[in-house]
């Protein structure tokens, strides 16, 4: 098969891989329909994390199985499936209380963007959808997977309730995902901060209310005034960086939540800070595996699309044109179809 390996900073190449196998009862191999580019794909490439030796990419996927093991036995060759990128086996003590992605059994998917994908603990990672979705689906199943999962973690996280305020820090495919989360849990006020225009327009069409371009202290204070001077009751941090969480941080109200699930770079929060500010604080890798059911029945039905994140699709042998598009901000998120 074929698939994407990344080199070194900058450099993905789309060779020939082994094919995948059965290695384990409780495997499947899934023939991608559609995998992407993800955005915290960006960070080995552009050199913010060691690469080591040349590895294959990719953690988002949906496709056909091909085969399972034998004791998977929840899906079934032929089926479309969605998975999360981290596997979970659902019935370890960690996934009965809803934490998939801190499985005792964990592995996180790395070679998604490829013909075809082995699948770690399939019976417990895998949905299957009732039938074959149609083609129009396919986008917004695919951001099931990872980015609408986690964005919507976000929002719980943040505790967004009915009639709340929220902010999202982070125009990118996960806080977009997460505007729509926060309106879908209801929040009556929903402040996208973003200085892209196509961006601001996405989020806007997503449900934001406001949309903030600044940053930093401007973009605290500009928060801090559309609320009243005391913050909003949700942030969702959705970025990673040391400016992005104390964004978030000072634009919560004290007794408000800020939901972090941009993976941290250089991130540190002064203890002493949060304890007077009185803001909760919970984040993670989003348990995408506890929302797939009710995400897929949202996307099948029409009530979501957060397909839309995908504002180019190539062939899966230009992913490397994926990533530098991504990476100049020429495009949100980048499909890819084999």
């Amino acid at each position: 098969m074929r698939g994407a390996v990344i080199y070194a900073p900058g450099d993905v190449r789309f060779e020939s891989l082994d094919d995948p196998k059965i290695l384990q009862p409780t495997d499947a191999v899934i023939r991608t329909v559609a995998t992407c580019v993800c955005g915290s794909d960006l960070w080995p490439y552009r050199g913010a994390e060691p690469i080591g030796d040349p590895h294959p990419m990719g953690h988002e996927y949906v496709g056909i199985v091909e085969e399972v093991g034998s004791e998977v036995a929840n899906v079934r060759p032929g089926q479309f499936v969605v998975g999360s990128f981290a596997t979970s086996d659902n019935t370890c003590a960690n996934c009965r209380n809803g934490w998939q992605s801190n499985c005792l059994h964990r592995e996180f998917m790395s070679t998604c963007q490829a013909d075809y994908v082995r699948i770690p603990n399939a019976h417990g990672t895998l949905v299957a959808t009732d039938e074959h979705p149609d083609s129009e689906m396919v986008p917004s199943l695919l951001a099931v997977s990872d980015v609408m999962g986690t964005g919507w973690y976000a929002a719980l996280a943040a505790e967004v309730k009915p009639g709340s305020t929220a902010v999202v820090v982070g125009d990118g495919a996960v806080g977009l995902c997460g505007v729509i989360a926060a309106k879908e849990l209801g929040a009556e006020r929903i402040i996208a901060m973003s200085r892209h225009e196509s961006r601001q327009k996405l989020a806007l069409e997503f449900g934001a209310t406001d949309i903030v371009s600044e940053r930093g202290d401007e973009g605290i204070a500009r928060v801090k005034d559309l609320t009243g001077g005391i913050g909003a009751d949700s942030v969702l941090e959705c970025v990673g960086t040391a400016e992005s969480m104390r964004q978030a941080l000072h634009s919560t109200r004290p007794g408000g939540n800020v939901g972090f699930v941009g993976v941290p770079h250089d991130v540190a929060v002064d203890g002493q800070e949060l304890f007077f500010s009185h803001v909760g604080l919970r984040g993670g890798p989003a348990p995408v595996r506890r929302y797939l059911p009710d995400l897929i029945d949202r996307v099948l039905s029409g009530r979501i699309n957060p397909g839309k994140v995908f504002d180019l699709t190539l062939p899966l042998d230009q992913v490397a044109e994926g990533y530098q598009a991504m990476d100049e901000r020429r495009a949100i998120k980048a499909l890819l179809k084999p």
